[in-house]
């Protein structure tokens, strides 16, 4: 399977397949616990990191239909614009009324966690379809980009915000790194990261 860069018209694709690859996500249906309202405030959230990468050429996918897709931040760079970057706390405490407080200090717990050091690709968003799961064509993704980063002497940095998903990441040369919870203590996220090779 050959990746191919998202363009910006693949942008619907790409979210379509982001929001239903994460609809019952341990932690992001924690984060955005209305069912009914799941679908548009994930794509919302989930939009600002496209937007970023898009432009960037860091965004790949399988087909035409992005059946898979992975977002991710090259080395160096910030994972979201300034100006992006303040449109996500007016967004949460919009959306989420008293949860919002929770939310957003788990925001900052993801950013407490990244590692100090080299520079890295940084996988935002890793994500396959429902009907595309189980043919392995997300994680060709990932080993098509940590091949490029194998290839700039680049380490790969994930966080796996499903404990069910960590033995994939394992198979394909990650090493789990640290474990961080929601306040509530309801929800683990787990680092992962990936030497070159």
């Amino acid at each position: 399977m050959a990746a191919q860069v998202a363009a910006e018209s693949d942008y619907d694709a790409v979210m379509e397949t982001i929001a239903a690859a994460f609809h019952e996500d341990p932690l992001w249906s924690w984060i955005f616990p209305d069912d009914d309202a799941r679908w548009e405030q994930q794509t919302t959230m989930f939009g600002f990191y496209v937007q970023c990468a898009l432009p960037r050429g860091a965004v790949l996918m399988t087909d035409s239909r992005a059946s898979a897709t992975i977002v991710y931040t090259p080395p160096g760079e910030p994972e979201l614009t300034e100006e992006v970057e303040s449109k996500v706390e007016p967004f949460i405490t919009g959306s989420l009324g008293s949860h919002a407080g929770e939310v957003l200090e788990t925001l900052d717990r993801f950013h407490d966690a990244l590692p100090e050091g080299p520079p890295f690709y940084y996988v935002s968003l890793i994500g396959t379809r429902p009907d595309s799961r189980g043919q392995g064509i997300g994680m060709a993704l990932l080993d098509e980009l940590s091949a490029r980063a194998d290839r700039e002497g680049h380490p790969v940095y994930l966080e796996s915000t499903n404990p069910d998903n960590n033995h994939r990441y394992e198979r394909h040369g990650f090493e789990r790194r640290t474990d961080f919870w929601t306040p509530n203590e309801e929800r683990v996220v787990t680092t992962m990261w990936r030497d070159p090779h």
